[in-house]
């Protein structure tokens, strides 16, 4: 006979936290992959205003990750932020 272990119940709190995350990653992960994406082809008719999407989408990426480990309580301050450089560090090679 297989013995099934039962859930632990999660505390509402606990809930609301990653529900708010889960929409603070979707709502900021969408601009950060769109602006470094859209920078590559802008910086092909102009550089600067390429470049300063690009940017634009690191710092949209960088306050999404450290958004989300603030709703946790956590610190912002971590190396999980590589996660929200990863756009623009893989775009970056394109771009330059």
């Amino acid at each position: 006979m297989i013995r099934r272990r039962q859930p632990k119940p999660m505390n509402i709190e606990t809930v609301q936290k990653w529900v708010a995350s889960v929409i603070l990653f979707h709502v900021g992960s969408v601009p950060a992959v769109s602006l470094a994406v859209y920078s590559l082809g802008i910086a092909k008719t102009d550089q600067g205003r390429g470049i300063g999407l690009w940017l634009m989408s690191g710092v949209i990426g960088l306050v999404t990750v450290a958004g989300m480990r603030l709703i946790h309580q956590r610190s912002p301050f971590t190396p999980w932020l590589v996660l929200g450089a990863l756009p623009t560090i893989v775009t970056g090679f394109y771009l330059f």
